[in-house]
């Protein structure tokens, strides 16, 4: 079954062009080493709940919104093999640094996943 990475990312709203253009850079770069899909989704129905929710999860702030994102990949394997060749991609480096990213990369909440159900 497939191996997923998923992202969670608050994004200030003035932002977000910014941040779509580096995620099609960046979604390229994936697919070119081998991930099967590579997504970047804008919060569209995300409620704050009263413990629990995406934006209290990123500590949403009210100018930002939340950006939910994942990359799916063959095996657990070949993403590790994957992510390896990314991080080394000069094309990447270059729209990497902490200072001129879009967002607050401190607040982002990402993680890998093995597959439970497929349907």
């Amino acid at each position: 079954m497939a191996y997923i990475d998923g992202f969670l990312v608050p994004v200030p709203k003035k932002k977000l062009k910014a941040y779509a253009a580096i995620a099609r850079k960046a979604g390229k770069i994936w697919r070119e080493y081998g991930a099967l899909d590579y997504q970047e989704c804008v919060a569209d129905d995300v409620s704050v709940g009263k413990w629990t929710s995406f934006p209290r999860s990123v500590k949403l702030k009210p100018d930002e919104t939340v950006v939910f994102s994942y990359i799916i990949y063959k095996t657990r394997k070949d993403r590790d093999r994957i992510n390896a060749k990314v991080m080394k991609d000069p094309r990447l480096a270059k729209m990497m640094d902490p200072k001129a990213m879009p967002f607050d990369m401190k607040r982002m909440i990402y993680g890998g996943f093995k597959t439970l159900v497929s349907v």
